[in-house]
């Protein structure tokens, strides 16, 4: 009987595919020992729900389930079908797989308590970003948060369990649902992407250990919001196009996001008239964000904070947000610091 030691195929025929979601999950788990394995269990539920997800906005278009749903959410924005059913997927999804005690979510008003009893996580998330794009057929995407609770598993859910700030995140990430879908994720020891195999229905390593450019030259912005905006911001963005930097704005945060994170830009948005506070929610769309920024060598703040720091009161509290490559985002900073505040 002859044995032969294993050597891998060379030949054009056995191209790699790459390193599953899953297997890189395990492969990480020896970085919280204190987890048990429940981290990783709940990044492959977020990851079979976004599947689902891709799924149900691949076909939108041919099964009637694009377009309004005919309410409004508790932020006073019209609900798309979508909306409802990505929000389903996910709750569900978090729901069975039983490490998480309780949900924040752009589409519910108050605390999802789902009585498990041995969870120790709570999740915020963003099921559906970008949704007002889903019947033109632009880039939308899913933003979460992973936070462990505060107090004791099986005991009721408490405010502080809830409210925590950005520091305190022990996971975020966000998934693409565009060209192709990315699942894209830090746990605080960088920042990996996945891109997800159709034929194979898993998510294989594409990019791994991101690292955002330390500057760039892409702006994304709101333009149609300008006579709202602070004289800082106005004089940055005339900078940006006296150096003929490129104005790049799809309305979908996590695409815009995602391109800048890649090539190097910077997001903002700002304070302006009608939002002084800003417009995007703090809890399941700029801290998730910002953690993934500062794990690629990003930058992120409200204008004077950095947004990991900020102590939310509310669950849908918003906040403005300039993020993305250091040096543009320092730049945005200086400008704001020395100009009037108001337009």
């Amino acid at each position: 009987m002859k044995i032969l030691p294993y050597q891998p195929n060379q030949s054009g025929l056995a191209y790699s595919v790459g390193t599953t979601l899953d297997r890189f999950i395990k492969s990480k788990q020896s970085d919280f020992p204190f987890a048990s394995g429940e981290l990783s269990q709940l990044l492959r539920d977020i990851a079979l729900a976004s599947k689902i997800v891709n799924r149900e906005t691949n076909r939108a278009g041919l099964s009637n389930i694009g377009g309004a749903f005919g309410q409004t959410n508790v932020q006073g924005e019209e609900q798309q079908k979508l909306d409802v059913i990505a929000n389903i997927r996910f709750i569900r999804a978090l729901s069975k797989g039983g490490e998480v005690c309780a949900i924040v979510s752009e589409e519910e008003d108050a605390v999802i308590d789902l009585q498990n009893k041995s969870g120790k996580y709570v999740v915020a998330i963003d099921p559906l970003d970008g949704s007002s794009n889903i019947d033109v057929n632009i880039s939308i995407g899913t933003i979460f948060s992973i936070y462990r609770r505060k107090t004791p598993a099986g005991s009721p859910i408490l405010e502080e369990d809830i409210m925590q700030p950005g520091t305190e995140q022990v996971a975020s990430g966000y998934v693409l649902y565009g060209s192709s879908t990315m699942l894209v994720y830090t746990t605080g020891f960088g920042v990996n992407g996945f891109t997800y195999e159709q034929s194979l229905g898993d998510f294989f390593l594409s990019h791994p250990s991101i690292q955002a450019p330390e500057n760039g030259s892409i702006y994304s912005i709101n333009e149609g919001t300008q006579n709202e905006w602070e004289n800082g911001v106005k004089a940055y963005i005339d900078s940006c196009k006296n150096k003929n930097y490129s104005a790049r704005y799809i309305g979908s945060l996590v695409a815009d996001f995602h391109r800048n994170l890649l090539k190097g830009g910077i997001y903002i948005y700002p304070a302006t008239q009608k939002n002084p506070k800003g417009k995007l929610r703090l809890m399941y769309e700029a801290n998730a964000l910002a953690f993934i920024a500062e794990q690629s060598g990003g930058i992120a703040t409200d204008g004077n904070k950095r947004i990991l720091e900020i102590q939310p009161e509310s669950l849908h509290q918003r906040t403005p947000l300039f993020i993305g490559s250091r040096k543009m985002v320092n730049e945005a900073l200086s400008f704001i610091q020395k100009s009037p505040t108001k337009p």
